[in-house]
């Protein structure tokens, strides 16, 4: 079920803060033959974090995973807000949005699983992709029509710009 967002909800967003692992990937873990790990990311979702940041949007990417492919994803797409090994991604979103005085109700939170549920209960957008788990979805404002790491993140994007 996609919830209707108001355009007047869209234009307040001052910062698009995601979880990583199934918003911005499918959630799949990859292996390759020496046993690296690999992530697959939707490029079609960085162009959209790209215009998001153009527009003067804060964007933050908190995951609860400590990874290095991460990092190297948001250098590429010049995210410079990245917080790995988050356990409590309230806490790390509010002391994010503290120094740049944007409030909780400003914010738009993209997750799939239980452990973004806090951010989601706070934040004044909360968004569920098309797959999360049911309490996500429960408690999201709106669900993408798109599933994590399939263009659930650009749609989230065009949205918010669409609405300035």
């Amino acid at each position: 079920m996609n919830r209707t967002v108001p355009p007047r909800l869209l234009k307040r967003i001052q910062a698009l803060i995601l979880d990583v692992d199934g918003v911005l990937t499918d959630g799949g873990m990859y292996y390759g033959p020496m046993g690296e790990g690999l992530k697959r990311f939707n490029v079609k979702d960085g162009l959209g974090l790209r215009l998001i940041g153009e527009a003067g949007i804060a964007v933050a990417l908190v995951s609860g995973e400590a990874s290095e492919i991460l990092k190297r994803r948001a250098e590429k797409l010049k995210i410079d807000n990245v917080f790995i090994g988050v356990e409590d991604k309230l806490k790390t979103v509010s002391e994010f949005l503290g120094p740049r005085k944007i409030a909780l109700e400003d914010v738009a939170y993209v997750g799939d699983d239980l452990n973004d549920l806090p951010v989601l209960q706070a934040v004044g957008l909360p968004v569920a992709v098309a797959d999360a788990v049911p309490q996500v979805r429960k408690a999201a404002r709106w669900i993408t029509s798109r599933r994590g790491g399939d263009g659930a993140v650009r749609e989230v994007c065009d949205a918010i710009l669409a609405a300035r």
